[in-house]
């Protein structure tokens, strides 16, 4: 459920996905209102686990589609288990479930790759803990991130703006549980 309240840019809310989670007899839903004016088209998402009181927390930026191959979509740092942060990498064609794909970020200064593994029946490309630590921090000064992922004879490129990473990233830790 997605709304707006406020007047003016710089007071506008949208409300994340509700969670609902059953308290005695009754269900009790709630609504967080986000800041969304500083998160440069960062997507805040809520997804209802399994449990009643389960829910997963995730930021989410597409590829810059005119530089992007057209299988690739985008990144996802989302929040994992014990209070740390995984990063993915969204893909339209998935890769085998059981694939380790090279995935290799780029930018000003720095290269760095990664053996992955795959996540969401192989539309995800799971990076390894190092780069949540790049997430929270190098990641945050950096204009945007290269993105090549290798899985044997296949190769998909993209690029993704990082520009309001800081306060989406400061969102996303303050609603992990």
């Amino acid at each position: 459920m997605l709304g707006q309240t406020g007047v003016g840019p710089a007071s506008r809310l949208a409300y994340e996905n509700t969670v609902c989670h059953a308290t005695g007899s009754a269900q009790v839903c709630r609504m967080t209102p986000i800041p969304v004016a500083n998160m440069s088209n960062w997507k805040f998402s809520r997804t209802q686990g399994t449990k009643a009181d389960e829910s997963f927390v995730a930021i989410m930026k597409t590829a810059d589609t005119r530089q992007s191959d057209p299988d690739f979509a985008g990144l996802i740092i989302r929040c994992a288990p014990k209070g740390k942060v995984e990063v993915l990498v969204a893909l339209i064609r998935p890769f085998p479930p059981r694939s380790h794909p090279q995935v290799t970020l780029a930018s000003a200064g720095f290269s760095q790759s990664f053996e992955a593994t795959m996540a969401a029946a192989g539309a995800a490309v799971l990076l390894p803990e190092e780069a949540g630590v790049l997430a929270s921090g190098k990641w945050q000064s950096t204009p945007s991130l290269t993105v090549t992922v290798k899985e044997t004879t296949s190769e998909i490129k993209g690029i993704v703006a990082l520009n309001g990473l800081r306060e989406a990233y400061g969102t996303l830790l303050a609603s992990c549980s």
